[in-house]
């Protein structure tokens, strides 16, 4: 199921922590990144805390730009973001200004939680995600039931913890703010065991004041049948590759990345690539590898189209090559038409032989479109 863009936003100390122990919250960003804050909180339609953050900081969570307000109406939004937390228990404090400032509200929590929110008369939507906590759940309820597009999730650490171990997160803005809090005891941005899903990519640095923004963007695929953010990224790439493709009247325009568990690119190519009229993306990107890469076996293949089962035009089609470079994992945004081939079924011979197939059909019309000549002659 598509989930909302998911942007984690947080500012650290020099030496990784998101407060200290005293009383007051520690103030780590600056004036001008406050407002540059107050500027994304007007472009989401909704912003996420943990109840941890709610009962510690006790935050109103607010757009407090009036001219950004009337923007967003102008757009036709209300003027404030849907304000969403998260707690297991339930157990919230229906006094704090979280409730009672801005718009719309919800709780997602488990059954047990969604009856003491009701019972403690908390003014906000008590969505029950079953026994336990469910963060895929609880995005593709945003996404189908609230509309929610893209998601800000201003903390705490627990929360940005979960979501970047679970490959949920499109985006991490991380302001780095020139202090130290030394402090064992107070709260780190990421717990125990923190973030193992390999290197994260840098989108931007920006200095701002005193303090310095950087975006990141996490690379490393999935594993297994879900899919994660970093899936997303890849294969929009993936379609976009298959835009340099020559255009054909005999074939399709495809193009693949290949990429290792880490998030390391390892290869990429597109069909007819280096005027080769007859070659496939998939091989083409494999062609620039040694068959011998350990790191082909954990390795994720994405392809705009999904590999072929039958060709003519070379001994082997895609689907040999993916399985005996020893891939294991392949995902692809469109399955392909009967246009050239009948009932192809790529995905079906791969899975047969145990690879875990992935087909996102929210990237489908971003594949056709280099195709679009095919497809209107159809």
């Amino acid at each position: 199921m598509p989930y909302p863009y998911v942007l984690l936003s947080a500012a650290v100390s020099l030496d990784g922590y998101l407060d200290d122990t005293t009383p007051e919250r520690l103030l780590l960003s600056s004036r001008a990144d406050f407002d540059r804050v107050d500027e994304v909180r007007a472009s989401v339609d909704a912003i996420l805390i943990g109840a941890g953050t709610i009962r510690a900081d006790n935050p109103r969570l607010l757009v407090n730009s009036p001219e950004r307000r009337a923007s967003r109406v102008a757009a036709g939004l209300p003027p404030y973001p849907l304000k969403v937390t998260v707690s297991g228990s339930g157990d919230l404090d229906p006094a704090a200004n979280f409730w009672h400032t801005g718009g719309e509200k919800v709780v997602y929590t488990t059954e047990e939680g969604a009856e003491r929110v009701r019972t403690l008369g908390i003014a906000a939507d008590a969505v029950a995600l079953g026994p336990e906590l469910d963060w895929r759940r609880l995005l593709e309820h945003l996404h189908d039931v609230r509309g929610v597009r893209r998601l800000m999730v201003e903390g705490g650490g627990t929360v940005h913890t979960q979501l970047l171990r679970q490959g949920l997160a499109d985006e991490l803005q991380l302001v780095l703010a020139p202090l130290f809090v030394g402090d064992p005891h107070a709260p780190r941005l990421f717990g125990p065991g923190g973030y193992q899903g390999g290197r994260l990519r840098l989108l931007e640095t920006r200095r701002i004041e005193d303090v310095v923004l950087n975006r990141y963007e996490p690379t490393a695929p999935g594993a297994g049948p879900l899919s994660v953010a970093a899936d997303r990224h890849w294969l929009a790439l993936a379609c976009a590759l298959a835009a340099d493709c020559p255009p054909s009247r005999t074939a399709f325009s495809v193009g693949a990345v290949i990429v290792a568990a880490d998030g390391t690119e390892l290869a990429r190519g597109h069909s007819r690539e280096a005027g080769d009229p007859v070659v496939h993306a998939e091989e083409a990107a494999l062609a620039k590898l040694d068959p011998a890469d350990p790191r082909l076996s954990t390795a994720t293949v994405y392809s705009s189209l999904e590999p072929c089962a039958h060709r003519s035009s070379r001994p082997a089609p895609c689907t040999r090559l993916i399985l005996d470079a020893g891939v294991r994992r392949v995902v692809t945004a469109w399955r392909e038409p009967n246009t050239f081939v009948t009932e192809a079924d790529g995905s079906g011979l791969l899975a047969a032989q145990g690879v875990d197939v992935l087909v996102l059909p929210e990237y489908e019309e971003r594949a056709k479109d280099p195709n679009g000549h095919l497809l209107r002659d159809r």
